[in-house]
Parts: structure tokens; C-alpha cells; sequence
């Protein structure tokens, strides 16, 4: 994503249930003074482990020097027998893409890998596409080249499906927030499907993955985000429905699926499906985000034939998880109140 999202700060500490607004106020202000200590997430690399193990990370946005440092530094030894599920956006220039994804295909056994929309642009290329869709193909063809991984396969009895998908305002189910200038938006819908029954069949655990994410709730609400119209152009309930079909509609406690395109941290159950995100995200949102992403990036979902402890923290996904949502709430937040407000003073 490209947009300016809800600063990461702006969530309370897990230890306490907040719903008043006076005090939640309160706690944010505290939180952004200093006064809560930031923690750190634990690496996942340095855990002993026996057989497969599945890292995860989404948002690589290598076009930028220090995330393709980073890429770089990765061990060449550690994971050469590990699986890496990367969940989009790796690059926005074909260039920087084959880059990026020859790295990681040297530094671990298997890749896999599905499509974000900075993937598909086209605005930065030397090379002239018809579209979007013509690049697409390019893309898949060079993950083909590189031994990288598009379609649905079983590693060592572990199910691992990517699934192609886009956005759609659809995806919205909260109030329209107004009274602000906020800019308009376009966008368009496509859905792609593969053949996953003998994954169904034969997997006992199943790890789906794709770029956009599949419910609302694993965004802030839009009363959080400084640009309040992202939840229009994040997601798609078609892709709910998708993994539901593999996963099954009450899920189960083998089910996971990993997500990206938000740049949030997330990882919570619901209805009975784990959701993880694991983004590397833009250099400047990792300074001023409480979960950095440098040290403890890619994420261990999956280690000795079980799922991985939940990362921690998850500002967003922890403060969701002992308070509610209010999708009928249509107050910003004061953080992204005085962004507007100091908008409209300059104009």
C-alpha cells in the first residue's frame, strides 16, 4: 500500500480493557509520550526445530535500497531446508522483482509466492506493458524460471495453498466516515481460482496465503486510519468465501491463513481460523512503528509438525482482542482528527 495508515502507536497496552473513550484518549496520549515501553518482538529463526518449518512475511517493497538490504542479509545456510510463503507486493519494477525473489529462492528451499498490486503496476517500468495483466504474466513466468512456486502443493504432508485475489469497495461493511475531505477512489475485482481437492483430500493441515486480506476485521477500524476509505480497497468477501471452501466453514485448529497489504502486524483466531500478517513494509513506517519488522522478520508460522506459538505483540490484533469493534462509530479517532483538522487549516 502507498496510503498513510493508523500509526501503530495508537493502540493500549494489552494488560487492561478500555471502552471509555475519555480514557482511551488518555491511554493513547500516554502511549505516545513514552511512557509504555516499547517491546520487541523475539526472532523465530533461532528456535530449535526438527523437519519442516514454514516462515512467512508480506510487503518486502524491495524498490526500496534498505528493504533489498535486507533481503540480502539473510542467512544463506539457516533456511535452506525451510519453506517461505511470501504474501505480495515484492517489488514494483520487473527488475527489482526477479531481484528479490532469486535471493530468496537461493536462501531457502522452497518459495511460494502470490501477487500484490504493487507487483502488477506498471508505472516504473522501463518495459512497456498493455496492463496490468500482461506483467502478471511476465511475473509467473519469471517465478516459473526461478523454481518459485504459484499453485497449490503438499510439502512433507503440510497443505500449502496460494490464492489469487484483488479487492473490492464491497469489502466495506462499516459507516462512511464524513464531515472530511478524503480523497475518491477506483478500483476493479478479479478472483482467481485453483484446484485444491487433493490438498483437501490428503492434508491434514492446511496453510493458505494471499496478498489481500479476507476479512475486515483484521484492518483497524477506518475511524482508526488516517485515510478512513482504505477498508474500500483492501479486500474482498469472495476471498472469505475461498478459503472457507478449503478451510471449512467453522475452520479448525489446523487451519491457517497468512495475509498482507495492510503493513499491520497481525495474528488472531477467528471463527476458528488463525490469520497472520508478517509485513517487512516501507523503511519509514518500520522507525516509527512499534513492531519494526528488521529482527524478527520472516516469521516461523510452522515448526515441527505444528503451528507456531502467536506473534507477539500485535498492537492492533491485541487491542481487538479485548475490545470491540464499533463499525457503526463514525467518530475519528483524536489522531486522525487532528490530522484533518490541521488538512482543512492549510487549505
Amino acid at each position: 500500500m502507498v496510503l498513510r495508515l493508523a500509526s501503530s502507536f495508537a493502540s493500549l497496552p494489552q494488560s487492561r480493557q478500555c471502552l471509555n473513550p475519555r480514557l482511551e484518549r488518555k491511554g493513547l496520549r500516554r502511549f505516545k509520550r513514552g511512557y509504555v515501553e516499547r517491546p520487541q518482538i523475539l526472532s523465530s529463526t533461532e528456535d530449535a526445530a526438527v523437519g519442516l518449518r514454514v516462515f512467512v512475511v508480506s510487503d518486502l517493497h524491495t524498490d526500496y535500497s534498505e528493504n533489498m538490504n535486507w533481503v540480502n542479509s539473510l542467512s544463506t545456510v539457516n533456511h535452506k531446508h525451510n519453506v517461505l510463503l511470501v504474501a505480495g507486493d515484492v517489488a514494483e519494477t520487473y527488475k527489482n522483482f526477479v531481484t528479490t525473489m532469486s535471493l530468496l529462492k537461493d536462501r531457502f528451499e522452497h518459495v511460494l509466492y502470490v501477487p500484490g498490486n504493487h507487483d502488477l503496476w506498471c508505472r516504473r517500468e522501463s518495459e512497456n506493458y498493455v496492463d496490468s495483466i500482461e506483467k502478471l504474466g511476465k511475473l509467473l513466468e519469471a517465478c516459473k524460471g526461478l523454481g518459485v512456486r504459484t499453485d497449490p502443493v503438499i510439502i512433507e504432508g503440510l497443505g500449502i495453498i496460494p490464492l489469487f485475489s484483488w479487492y473490492h469497495e464491497s469489502f466495506d461493511q462499516e459507516e462512511d466516515i464524513t464531515g472530511f475531505s478524503i480523497p475518491s477512489l477506483e478500483m476493479a475485482c478479479k478472483d482467481y481460482h485453483d484446484a485444491i481437492e487433493d490438498i483437501k483430500e490428503t492434508c491434514d493441515q492446511i496453510i493458505t496465503f494471499s496478498h489481500f486480506v479476507p476479512r475486515q476485521e483484521l484492518c483497524p477500524e477506518k475511524r482508526m486510519l488516517f485515510y478512513p476509505n482504505l477498508p474500500k480497497i483492501i479486500g474482498s468477501d469472495s476471498l472469505e468465501a475461498r478459503l472457507r471452501s478449503i478451510h471449512g466453514a467453522h475452520g479448525n485448529p489446523s487451519a491457517c491463513h497468512v495475509f498482507g497489504h495492510t503493513h499491520f502486524c497481525w495474528d488472531a483466531i477467528l471463527d476458528g481460523i488463525r490469520y497472520v500478517q508478517a509485513p517487512l513494509a516501507y523503511p519509514r513506517e518500520r522507525k516509527r512503528r512499534m513492531n519494526g519488522g528488521e529482527n524478527w522478520l520472516p516469521f516461523c508460522v510452522y515448526s515441527n509438525g505444528g503451528f507456531a506459538e502467536r506473534l507477539s505483540p500485535c498492537y492492533w490484533s491485541d487491542y481487538y482482542s479485548v475490545n470491540p469493534r464499533e463499525p457503526h462509530n463514525t467518530e475519528l479517532a483524536p489522531w486522525v482528527a487532528r490530522f484533518y483538522r490541521h488538512r482543512t487549516e492549510l487549505t
